[in-house]
């Protein structure tokens, strides 16, 4: 699990999870480093023998740690923000899968503490017990992963983008998602738009605000389709009908 994180982190150029609450020149070299810090630690789960294992697994348990305290902190401080454990794939909100996820992999790295076999030993020389905790494994993470639904999402047969028939609940979970909404949250009077429509390949949606003593239109612009769906924000004079900001992508 920490090799597909540091892969889908490292391929992926959306900004997600703690990377978001960064400045955005460090947010992808943040991303980069903390897919290293992961793979790094993969390998020496398997690899590594007597202190240095013991370093490693201890150092696991720490970082899962950490990113558990992490999710909670960002769902109190932005109940909209996706986790980013797996890079983009990780749009949905922070909710009680992810967290339970966390915390089982806390668990299971706390466990392997004091185990005297390096990880490619039990991976050379697998008993039947083995199999049967790693098939209990992978249904448990697969129904705590809301990044399965997204794979299915990006795997089903393309079509055209103008065509394509994409949720409104998870149009919302793109915009809020991105910086662009983060960044104009505080000019919204209300979460919910005041009217959507689709045009071409974007859906856009607009909400009312206020602007110090100006009345404003939010107006936000999702790509529907896309591995990293652009987003687009304009904020408009609701009195005088001009534009006041634009900006792209999120």
């Amino acid at each position: 699990m920490l090799l597909l994180g540091a892969v889908a982190k490292a391929v992926d150029r959306t900004a997600q999870g703690p990377a978001v609450l960064l400045p955005v020149p460090l947010r992808r070299p943040f991303s980069l480093a903390h897919a290293g810090l992961e793979a790094v630690l993969a390998v020496a789960l398997l690899t590594l023998t007597g202190p240095a294992a013991e370093a490693a697994r201890t150092a696991t348990a720490v970082v899962f740690a950490v990113g558990l305290a992490a999710l909670v902190q960002m769902r109190r401080r932005d109940p909209e923000m996706g986790c980013g454990c797996f890079g983009g794939l990780s749009t949905e909100p922070i909710g009680w899968r992810s967290l339970t996820r966390c915390g089982l992999f806390l668990a299971a790295a706390a466990a392997t503490v004091g185990v005297p076999r390096p990880g490619w030993a039990v991976l050379a020389d697998p008993t039947l017990w083995h199999g049967a905790a790693l098939a209990v494994e992978v249904v448990v993470i697969a129904a705590l992963s809301p990044e399965i639904g997204e794979i299915g999402v990006r795997l089903r047969s393309p079509v055209p983008c103008e065509l394509r028939e994409v949720s409104r609940s998870r149009l919302l979970r793109r915009l809020r998602a991105s910086a662009e909404w983060r960044e104009r949250r505080s000019l919204m009077t209300s979460g919910e738009p005041v009217d959507t429509w689709r045009h071409g390949c974007w859906w856009l949606a607009r909400f009312a605000g206020r602007d110090g003593e100006r009345t404003v239109d939010v107006v936000f612009a999702v790509e529907v389709a896309g591995r990293r769906p652009e987003v687009r924000a304009l904020v408009a004079d609701t009195a005088a009908g001009t534009s006041a900001d634009v900006s792209g992508p999120g």
